[in-house]
């Protein structure tokens, strides 16, 4: 039997983080919010502990450090949203519950993912129609017009297309491979017009997604996706590069047509120009970064309320300026060690499926993270994407637990090759 004891040590570790948080919160102000920050964090590791137990008697292998370095970023989320918007804590608590589930499901009902790859066309028609739905039927936040309106809450397709986009990606590249990978050992060749085409399709689609929903950050997500895994299956820097351009031009047309992204940009060059309107956001996301110094004004002493949306696409900045440079530095540490897992998995697959599906997987979250970290702090335009784990968004939760489920299945099977 597969003891999962250093998994459970971890989990102990990010439960005194996160209960340590919430402790914080009510000393400071006794009350239902800090409760509630300490009751999240006995739920989480309650749950998760209960995975582990679960996994240990099925004996199966899945990576050891996925779930504790998870916890740790939801348990951070958890004590900043219930710090800055208690009402959104509550429903995150929810959507917590239920992305752990998915979690479980993820791990018992796809444990043989390469089953999936028999059906990559249903998953990429499944895949065009949830990309189409918000487009007819979508309501606008935020500028980009990719949610339903399902009454109870709302939902973001396109959170979920991106695990599609990689499910179906992985089964045509290695159905492709040969072909793509064609030009010997030439680094560098002209690929011909069948090697062109999943390049110029991928690039269609994140254009529409472009155009009409308006949302910068799932376009970006997409194609930088599509390029990660397509370098990983050819290893071919061409693709890169001539993706790259293509992107840009794209991009520069979008500018040019699509009011939304040219505001964007607008505000990403000079946000000074609209202190007081567009450019708001950003202008105090950076005073926040800068107010919070090395160590930060500590946790619930600080102003990061002046930022709107804080509870979503700002939340680092709300991270940095109560814990510093150093806080922020974590964080993304934290990131680093989970993607660091996630290729550490893809390199120890045994066949060229689960070699792309984890690398593709591990590059969709490095990248959003890579994003939206350099929109609050102006190195890119914000593109209005969530923090993985930690901002609020139920559909992009469940999605980033489905994820991790993923990367633990594909760990498992390794794991059972080496046995």
């Amino acid at each position: 039997m597969q003891g999962r004891g250093r998994e459970r040590a971890l989990l102990f570790i990010a439960f005194i983080y996160t209960f340590t948080g919430g402790v914080v919160l009510y000393l400071r102000e006794p009350g239902q919010y800090g409760l509630l920050a300490i009751a999240a964090a006995v739920v989480t590791f309650a749950a998760l502990m209960l995975l582990s137990i679960i996994w240990q008697k099925k004996g199966v292998g899945f990576d050891q450090y996925i779930t504790p370095l998870v916890s740790f970023l939801t348990g951070t989320g958890m004590v900043f949203l219930i710090r800055l918007q208690p009402a959104y804590g509550y429903r995150q608590l929810v959507w917590l519950i239920v992305g752990i589930a998915a979690l479980f499901l993820t791990t018992t009902l796809v444990y043989n993912y390469r089953l999936l790859a028999d059906y990559k066309y249903v998953i990429a028609v499944t895949g065009i129609l949830a990309l189409l739905l918000p487009i007819f039927f979508g309501i606008e936040l935020g500028g980009a017009k990719s949610w339903l309106n399902l009454g109870v809450f709302h939902l973001q397709p396109s959170e979920f297309v991106k695990l599609l986009l990689v499910l179906f990606l992985g089964s045509y590249l290695v159905e492709n491979r040969v072909l793509l990978h064609s030009g010997g050992d030439k680094k560098y060749f002209l690929p011909g017009l069948r090697q062109w085409g999943p390049l110029l399709g991928m690039w269609l689609v994140s254009l529409l997604v472009l155009v009409f929903q308006r949302d910068l950050g799932t376009a970006l997500i997409y194609f930088a996706t599509f390029l990660a895994m397509l370098y990983a299956a050819t290893s071919r820097l061409v693709y890169v590069l001539a993706g790259t351009v293509m992107f840009s031009v794209g991009g520069v047309a979008a500018y040019m047509a699509v009011g939304h992204v040219h505001t964007r940009v607008a505000i990403w060059l000079n946000p000074w120009d609209s202190a007081q309107g567009a450019g708001y956001q950003l202008i105090q996301s950076l005073y926040a970064i800068n107010a919070g110094g090395i160590v930060g004004t500590g946790l619930d002493a600080g102003f990061p309320r002046f930022i709107p949306a804080v509870h979503t696409d700002f939340i680092f900045s709300a991270i940095c300026e109560e814990t510093g440079l150093l806080g922020g530095i974590g964080i993304l540490l934290v990131f680093i060690l989970l993607v660091y897992r996630g290729f550490k998995i893809a390199l120890a697959s045994r066949d060229d499926y689960s070699e792309i599906l984890a690398a593709g997987f591990t590059a969709l979250l490095g990248l959003q993270v890579f994003i939206i970290v350099a929109g609050v702090t102006k190195l890119l335009p914000m593109t209005g994407i969530t923090l993985p784990f930690i901002s609020y968004g139920g559909s992009s939760l469940v999605a980033n637990f489905i994820l991790a489920g993923m990367l633990l299945n594909i760990s498992g099977e390794s794991w059972q090759h080496e046995k």
